[in-house]
């Protein structure tokens, strides 16, 4: 909770919903049931409301709950049966939370390697067409389902958003392993994006988080229909990283990794590295970081916005901790005007 607390109420948790619900977890084995007991309250308040036609709290409570389900969910390995019951009452939760939220939202599904990468797009209300859009992209313990607050910073400043579950994430990590070249995986995702009515095909960023801010800047480095980046508390080289991290994220990385043990993981993570890869990143790059990551050192995210072969921008937080969610206002909405600066103003000839 010292670590995690700042994260749970900077992506739409209740801080008042904290106390009572680590309280009833006592301890790890029961944080699943917790959380999804007070997500259920939200879910039940969601379909009263819906029954009622109170549509705008339907989809406030159902999108919520979608949050506090995927919070049970997001680092559970104890109970695998428990684990994926709280993953699918929050995918059914926010799909039927869309077409209430404001703007709405609509499920995509991107075919990929006989699988799918799902996704939400949501457009901008009044914003001229087509409009430029992002990938939200998140990291190994994040979904979809967490990023309806980032999705907000960006929608109010005309971008449309995508937040996507990608290989070895939310939906996605049943049948799809994490994917250290996951520019393969971000192409699939710009190629449906491109095919889009509404989005300009020519106008269009990626913003991640953790292991999604790897994500950003390999997809950003390789593909240059990519037009800007935000790497929020991305790692340089995940292998580099493996001993700082906490035994929770070794084994969800293990698991959605599909590697047999912990050494077979440890090697995998190696190759989430972006060593001679940063050349490739000629559009313009922000890169955010704190210097109380307990998870990946900041001067990993410091080297990520050195070798780029592009622009450059940081935003170093001395107080920051892992994805600087402590301080939330000090870099989310700079990233949604980062992003509406260089895709909002579409470049002539």
């Amino acid at each position: 909770m010292d670590n995690w607390a700042p994260r749970f109420t900077a992506n739409g948790v209740e801080a008042s919903d904290l106390p009572r619900i680590t309280h009833a977890a006592g301890d790890w084995s029961g944080w699943c049931g917790a959380w999804s007991a007070v997500a259920a309250e939200y879910e039940t308040m969601g379909r009263e409301a819906l029954a009622a036609g109170a549509t705008v709290s339907a989809g406030e409570h159902l999108a919520r709950a979608a949050t506090y389900y995927h919070f049970g969910k997001f680092l559970f390995t104890p109970d695998r049966e428990a684990m994926i019951a709280a993953h699918h009452s929050a995918v059914a939760c926010l799909n039927d939370s869309l077409a209430h939220l404001d703007p709405p939202g609509r499920r995509i599904e991107v075919p990929y390697r006989g699988s799918a990468l799902p996704g939400i797009l949501r457009m901008p209300k009044d914003a001229p067409r087509p409009t430029a859009v992002v990938m939200l992209l998140p990291g190994l313990d994040s979904t979809k389902e967490e990023l309806r607050l980032v999705e907000e910073s960006m929608l109010a400043r005309g971008l449309a958003t995508f937040a996507v579950d990608g290989p070895g994430q939310g939906e996605a990590e049943y049948s799809l392993a994490i994917e250290p070249a996951y520019e393969v995986a971000g192409s699939a995702v710009i190629d449906r994006l491109q095919a889009e009515e509404g989005i300009d095909p020519e106008r269009i960023g990626v913003w991640g988080v953790s292991l999604g801010g790897y994500y950003a800047a390999r997809v950003a480095a390789a593909d240059q229909r990519i037009k800007a980046a935000v790497a929020l508390s991305g790692p340089y080289d995940l292998g580099d990283s493996w001993e700082r991290l906490p035994g929770l994220t070794r084994e969800a990385f293990r698991e959605r990794s599909k590697s047999a043990d912990e050494e077979a993981a440890r090697l995998r993570a190696s190759d989430l590295s972006l060593r001679g890869r940063m050349a490739g990143a000629k559009a313009p790059l922000l890169v955010i970081v704190g210097k109380r990551d307990r998870l990946f050192d900041w001067r990993e995210g410091m080297r990520i916005a050195q070798e780029a072969g592009g622009p450059t921008e940081t935003i170093l937080l001395a107080e920051g901790n892992h994805g600087c969610a402590n301080l939330i206002w000090h870099h989310r909405p700079q990233a949604a005007d980062f992003l509406a600066r260089r895709l909002l103003v579409k470049e002539q000839g």
